[in-house]
């Protein structure tokens, strides 16, 4: 099977990773990808965004799967154009997609579906946003109804500061304060038949004990010990074969990777945002336990066959993922500075710890940094304190200038803090 990949970031390096294993795929391609995706899959260049020009690379290499990894793509349409020249693809049509791309649009399929979520109002007016403000009271939950690259949400007592960020986005979602443990839940569907895999937990501050602004996310680890074992099927039942099921019912079934992120709430499990893609850095973590080869799995998605695949076969291990972030983000992040280190890891760490990347480019031998999220280190273990230390033993090997990363990833779960 010839396979391309679309995206150049982190999570595009974990897709590509766990298919250059699958003994299925015969040829890797990734488009742009980045210095670290070189390694396992052959780079092309091509415009993410541009769907006719993914689809030509697509026809070009005679791919027969093309994974579409980032949200931007999605919602501009380019699964869509890659379908349209007859190439199964694996990602939602771009009407789907809006269930990322408008949160708004995401409340109203979870109210039609009967999905839990936290109470809201769309706002588009300053008048608007202060009643939704006076409604809801602190913390203030404010969030831009686009794409935002996980950067779009305030969470915040300060009234002034939510008012702001409403009053800088066009339409907002500001909705009721959700308290309880954040878990991300992936599901693979065909747009009818759902399957889950394994729940992670990321961690979308900057900085230890929580604090600081929102990113991306800076780390994230699976399994989860403390949730409730019925949690998957729970969340099956009340969350994602409903929506699902309102997609299909709709006219714009959702084929590909439905990410629910969840709190669990006093009050029971509430959805706090959807995404139509593999989720960063959640899906180092998941896909480093995964032993069914991926690659069929995603195709049987893509072409609507996905109740033909067996029950998914999960590592017992744990697995850790650091993210290392450059100076000042989730700021204007400093980029250029070279990263060191990388072979350390190779020849030391592996294959129990390895890295990932996302924000990085060639400048002949060297490697350096390219964005915000530069690397995430993953590593497993037989248990989450195992898993944590090998991560955070290679986090130290790699030196980049005025880089930063949280210290404290899946230690309150590893029972270390």
């Amino acid at each position: 099977m010839k396979v391309l990949v679309i995206g150049g970031g982190a999570r595009e390096h974990a897709l590509c990773r766990s298919l250059s294993l699958d003994p299925d795929v015969s040829a890797l391609y990734c488009a742009p990808g980045n210095a670290g995706i070189a390694e396992v899959a052959e780079l092309r260049p091509v415009d993410a965004l541009d769907g006719e020009a993914v689809a030509a690379l697509a026809t070009e290499l005679g791919a027969d799967l093309v994974v579409v990894g980032p949200e931007a793509p999605l919602v501009a349409g380019v699964a869509d154009a890659v379908r349209a020249v007859g190439i199964p693809v694996f990602g939602p049509s771009a009407e789907a997609a809006q269930l990322e791309g408008s949160k708004a649009f995401a409340k109203d399929v979870m109210a039609a579906a009967g999905v839990p979520t936290a109470r809201s109002y769309v706002c588009t007016t300053p008048e608007e946003v202060d009643a939704a403000l006076d409604a809801f009271g602190a913390p203030y939950v404010v969030k831009d109804d686009g794409l935002a690259a996980g950067k779009g949400v305030v969470v915040t007592e300060d009234r002034h500061a939510a008012r702001a960020h409403a009053l800088a986005c066009d339409r907002v979602v500001i909705e009721e304060y959700l308290d309880g443990p954040e878990v991300s839940l992936f599901a693979i569907t065909d747009g009818v038949t759902v399957v889950p895999l394994q729940p992670a937990q990321d961690f979308k501050r900057a900085l230890d004990g929580d604090q600081g602004p929102n990113t991306g996310g800076m780390g994230a680890y699976s399994p989860l010990p403390w949730a409730d074992p019925k949690l998957v099927d729970e969340v099956m039942e009340l969350v994602l074969q409903p929506t699902v099921d309102e997609l299909r019912r709709r006219g714009t079934p959702f084929s590909g990777l439905l990410y629910a992120g969840l709190a669990i709430t006093g009050r029971g499990t509430r959805v706090i945002e959807f995404n139509a893609r593999f989720g960063d850095p959640e899906t180092q973590v998941v896909l480093a336990r995964l032993r069914t080869p991926l690659a069929s799995v995603l195709l049987n998605a893509a072409s609507g066959t996905l109740a033909d695949e067996p029950p998914l076969v999960w590592r017992e291990d744990a697995a850790v993922t650091v993210v290392i972030a450059s100076h000042n983000y989730p700021g204007t992040p400093r980029t250029g500075d070279p990263i060191e280190g990388l072979a350390e890891v190779a020849a030391e760490d592996a294959p129990d710890a390895y890295v990932l990347h996302a924000g990085t480019r060639s400048e002949g031998d060297a490697v350096v940094s390219a964005g915000g999220r530069v690397l995430s280190v993953t590593a497993t273990g037989f248990d989450l304190a195992q898993a944590r230390e090998k991560a955070y033993k290679a986090v130290a090997r790699i030196r980049l200038d005025g880089s930063q990363h949280r210290t404290d990833i899946a230690a309150k779960a590893a029972g270390l803090g």
